[in-house]
């Protein structure tokens, strides 16, 4: 999911005044496009800064990254005593995969990558029996962590995959990089995610994001609702542009997984945004929408707490898209002139 930010592009330096000034920076890291901007009165190291927190957050837990604590974990390395982060990580996977019922599970990577949405090649064949052989190792409480930091595995094929919460929790360390420079005032996006603290100063008003219109071609894309964010994050998952289709068997598959099932189809949600404390939490969430379907989306935004989310659903093949809001969701939404 992609949010309208208005941001300026370059990198803008800061002049010697006490006000504080807008600074914008903006790239790629983790394979996407960032753009951060915030207030500050003096000069600090950011770019450096930046890339120390993505460098440090790809070592620790990118399956695409060979040499990542994760991968080696992954590997079958019992040695690899895993830093703060991934214990971070790890623990807000857990309160989802309860909170879930298990529809949000880091460990169905191994199907992720049976589909080909991972870093490897996609399995030849895949029919019944081999989802079920696959499904033998999903399951987060497959997973356990010792006192010394080592990831404890019941069998060596359970694979750890983070990449549906890695992207919100960086945008989370960034977010306090910033804040442990003196920083109060930012808006961060990375591949569509968003954190926001305090609010824009130039406009003095929180900071004004949009959601984005499913239905609107890639090249030509607009916004159905906008969002006013502040102190929270936000994130979004969907169906409608990611997929992939077989070359032999012409199959289509969706990007998001049902560890349940096994399943890379489609449910009756098309599109998930959640707004909630942390980009890392809303991140995990909006993809365990998208699996869970509407009406099991609906019972756990019931029992959550500090989440709420805009679901974009159909009620079958061929029906119109239909919109559901969770209570406190419509206060984020700015009214239309």
């Amino acid at each position: 999911m992609k949010y309208l930010l208005g941001l300026v592009l370059g990198l803008i330096a800061l002049s010697c005044d006490t006000d504080p000034k807008l600074v914008v920076l903006s790239g790629q890291a983790l394979g996407t496009g960032y753009q951060v901007q915030f207030y500050a009165d003096e000069r600090f190291e950011v770019s450096q800064k930046f890339d120390s927190t993505i460098a440090a957050i790809n070592k620790s837990m990118s399956t695409y990254q060979p040499d990542s604590d994760i991968s080696k974990i992954n590997a079958g390395d019992t040695t690899v005593v895993v830093d703060a982060m991934f214990k971070e990580v790890l623990a807000l996977s857990r309160k989802v995969y309860k909170a879930t019922n298990g529809y949000y599970d880091p460990t169905v990577g191994i199907l992720v990558n049976a589909y080909g949405f991972g870093p490897g090649k996609p399995l030849k064949q895949l029919d019944s029996t081999i989802l079920d052989s696959l499904k033998a190792y999903v399951g987060l409480d497959k997973i356990k962590i010792s006192e010394e930091g080592k990831i404890i595995k019941d069998d060596k094929s359970v694979y750890l995959d983070f990449n549906s919460i890695a992207k919100g929790y960086c945008i989370d360390r960034i977010g306090a990089m910033l804040e442990e420079n003196g920083v109060e005032h930012y808006l961060i996006e990375l591949g569509g995610e968003l954190l926001a603290h305090g609010k824009n100063l130039s406009k003095d008003q929180a900071w004004r994001v949009g959601i984005e219109n499913i239905n609107a071609p890639v090249t030509d894309r607009d916004y159905t609702e906008a969002v006013s964010l502040e102190n929270k994050g936000m994130a979004g998952s969907g169906n409608y542009r990611k997929f992939r289709v077989d070359s032999v068997t012409g199959q289509r598959y969706v990007h998001t997984v049902n560890p349940l099932t096994g399943l890379a189809e489609k449910s009756d949600v098309l599109s998930s945004t959640v707004i909630a404390k942390t980009c890392a939490e809303a991140d995990a969430y909006a993809t365990a929408f998208m699996a869970l379907g509407f009406e099991r989306s609906k019972q756990v935004l019931e029992q959550a707490d500090a989440i709420d989310a805009y679901l974009l659903y159909t009620q079958s093949e061929g029906d119109s898209v239909q919109v559901y809001m969770s209570t406190k969701f419509q206060e984020y939404l700015i009214p239309a002139n």
